[in-house]
């Protein structure tokens, strides 16, 4: 996902500085114009606003607090956008060592999928100081093209660790409805569409049900960062003490996926429980094997919503 924001700002001619620590992944970039840095703290002296977009809370916390870290570098004016899917208290921790050595702070997690985030066309959550949302968001309408202002540092985090608990039980959702359509003698493909223009549909459905019917189930997801949303959401709701029904059945779930496929294994394939259980294969001819996004790249813009007056 790192990757596929930062093509948008290099394309959009933005002054463009990448580290990660596969070089691999760093020397396209570099072969088009950015430039890199070897370590975090380097990168954090040459930039005005560093983005982070990493796998997990642990591994942002290390690129920002370990040896060589961004916060060895932090100065006045700076800024930092944790765009990782991550802990909102975490963010927040973080996010106040920022704000001591004088810089400013956002949580700006992505949600639309990779095909979007490769276009410029994703939906981005910013949570931050108002003054630190309109500093950051001509770069944000660059990487994105919808973009809400959530409140302070954390809240983008929290609602977006909400929005992949949606994302994952209306996954499970759809991977039971195709199965048992299946089942039950229907062509799969005119399940698909009678799903897609009714009351059933959803994003999901709309793009993880075709890679789950070509059989590819690639959504450039695993189930190993899965089980890491499932489990922030599920902290959450222990922190605020509400008791879940179907956050603890869906996290069981992909355990259970990630111990027969592995955790590196497409997330789209934890329909593999049900075919194996029932021996049937839920594929049918005619969807792609991967989603592209085939939108025109448009500028972004900050989204709201009005509230009723009562």
């Amino acid at each position: 996902m790192g990757a596929k924001l930062a093509q948008s700002l290099l394309r959009n001619d933005v002054d463009l500085i990448v580290h990660d620590i596969d070089t691999d992944k760093v020397r396209p970039f570099v072969n088009a114009g950015a430039g890199c840095a070897d370590a975090p703290v380097e990168m954090i002296q040459k930039v005005d606003v560093l983005i982070t977009c990493l796998p997990s809370p642990s591994i942002s916390a290390s690129v920002m607090e370990g040896e060589q870290g961004v916060l060895q570098g932090f100065s006045t004016g700076k800024v930092w956008l944790e765009m990782s899917t991550t802990d909102e208290a975490e963010v927040r921790r973080l996010g106040a060592s920022v704000m001591q050595l004088g810089g400013r702070a956002a949580d700006c997690p992505v949600s639309g999928g990779c095909h979007r985030a490769e276009t410029g066309n994703i939906a981005i959550l910013a949570g931050c100081e108002r003054t630190t949302f309109e500093q950051v968001l001509p770069l944000l309408s660059i990487m994105g093209r919808e973009i809400l202002h959530t409140g302070p540092l954390g809240s983008a985090s929290t609602l977006k660790v909400c929005t992949n608990y949606l994302a994952t039980a209306n996954l499970v959702s759809v991977c039971e409805a195709l199965t048992v359509s299946k089942a039950a003698g229907l062509d799969l493909a005119t399940a698909y569409q009678a799903i897609r223009i009714s009351s059933g549909n959803s994003f999901v459905h709309e793009t993880e049900g075709q890679v789950i019917l070509n059989g590819s189930r690639n959504i450039n997801f695993t189930m190993d960062l899965v089980l890491k949303d499932l489990g922030l959401f599920q902290q959450i709701a222990d922190r605020s003490g509400v008791d879940l029904d179907l956050s603890p059945l869906l996290l069981e779930i992909f355990k259970d996926g990630q111990t027969r496929f592995g955790p590196r294994e497409w997330s789209p394939n934890i329909i593999r429980r049900l075919e194996q259980a029932t021996g049937l294969s839920v594929t049918a001819a005619g969807f792609p094997a991967e989603i592209v996004d085939n939108e025109d790249e448009m500028g972004g813009v900050e989204v709201g919503f009005s509230r009723s007056q009562g």
